[in-house]
């Protein structure tokens, strides 16, 4: 089955260029020019991809994703923003995004970033340099020496490791990771679990962003 992408993209010629790519690489394109047409498009037909332009004639598109991820939908959400300013790149994220490109881009790099997206959302294990993160098993192996991780530490992991050179916000980690008992874990706590799966795993692997969060290296 081809894999379907939903662009979202208000200007003809950069929708009109991504939509002749994409198809080139035997990609299923559907394409909208405002929020409206996305979420009919979306309603109707299931994607494997969403990319999604920022600034739209009649909404924007960070309230669309996080209107898209309100419905429960877990597809990959790629931003294209012709704002390189951090604040614009964070809301992106926290909005639920995946990833993000940077107007103006390079057209491998936006090609790059998409079979990415794809490769992380169709597998349960995840590969990163010598370390491999089998999420359905909850297991971690580095250079093929198993690492016992505790069920938090596990989820700060794979949010980190599944969105590899990306930053991920503190925000958005308190609001995704809970300790044994279900319960969401505090600002304090995550900084303390962050250090230990630094000492398990290695620090050069979790970068700090100071005053947003933490990057995958």
């Amino acid at each position: 089955m081809d894999v379907r992408i939903l662009l979202v993209e208000d200007d003809f010629y950069l929708r009109d260029g991504l939509c002749e790519l994409l198809k080139n690489q035997e990609y299923a394109v559907f394409s909208a020019e405002n929020c409206q047409q996305a979420r009919e498009l979306f309603r109707a037909q299931a994607f494997e991809l969403v990319i999604l332009d920022v600034m739209l004639p009649d909404g924007s598109g960070l309230d669309l994703c996080t209107e898209l991820r309100g419905t429960g939908s877990d597809v990959p959400i790629l931003f294209l923003t012709a704002c390189d300013e951090e604040y614009q790149i964070v809301r992106g994220l926290d909005a639920g995004a995946d990833d993000y490109v940077t107007k103006p881009f390079k057209m491998q790099e936006l090609l790059s970033r998409i079979r990415a997206l794809l490769r992380r959302h169709s597998s349960t294990v995840l590969h990163q340099g010598e370390m491999q993160i089998d999420i359905a098993t909850m297991s971690v192996k580095k250079g093929g020496v198993s690492i016992p991780l505790t069920p938090t530490e596990f989820q700060i992991l794979t949010a980190l490791a599944s969105n590899g050179g990306v930053i991920v916000t503190r925000s958005s980690l308190l609001s995704r990771i809970w300790d044994c008992d279900g319960n969401f874990i505090d600002d304090n706590t995550l900084s303390v679990h962050i250090s230990r799966l630094r000492e398990k795993i290695g620090a050069e692997h979790i970068k700090t962003i100071r005053g947003v969060g933490y990057r995958w290296e």
